[in-house]
């Protein structure tokens, strides 16, 4: 094996292996690093990816990626969230990510929309609520996070043991 193909097949390995942890770590965009990593891939011996394959990945990636950071506030107004809910998840998000990693991109949202949701006074139990659907909106975009990458290191895999 050419060594600038072992040095590709090991940094790509790496990214797969790191855009898994990106998944739940938030400071990580865990999609668009395990997609570097079939990019890499494709670029030694191994990899046999046609254009067509990168370019739907390429749009889940980005779309995944999107509504990850869009679902938590998406979540908040489906359970009944005002303005301010939604408003207090979207800043809780960022304050979590910032001050609290990792677990700050759960914790933060649901604690922005309690209390936006609490500054409209309409009580306790219609914020908590309103918070559990900003947990459930971040939740939601773990898993599409999980799901998309899973397919990505099944295609890894897979090109992998088809050229051993």
């Amino acid at each position: 094996m050419p060594a600038l193909d072992t040095i590709l097949l090991i940094v790509s390995g790496i990214l797969m292996i790191v855009g898994l942890a990106g998944c739940l770590l938030p400071v990580l965009p865990g999609p668009p690093i395990a997609y570097g990593g079939l990019l890499l891939l494709q670029a030694t011996r191994y990899g046999d990816f046609s254009l067509a394959f990168f370019l739907v990945l390429g749009a889940f990636t980005v779309l995944v990626t999107v509504l990850d950071y869009m679902v938590p506030a998406w979540g908040t107004k489906k359970f009944g969230g005002s303005r301010r809910g939604v408003v207090g998840a979207v800043i809780g998000l960022v304050i979590g990510i910032i001050f609290f990693p990792p677990l700050g991109i759960i914790v933060g949202p649901f604690v922005g929309a309690l209390l936006g949701e609490l500054t409209m006074k309409q009580g306790f139990a219609a914020a908590l609520r309103a918070s559990f659907g900003s947990l459930a909106g971040t939740l939601l975009g773990t898993v599409l996070k999980l799901a998309l990458t899973g397919v990505m290191i099944f295609y890894y895999v897979r090109s992998l043991m088809s050229a051993w």
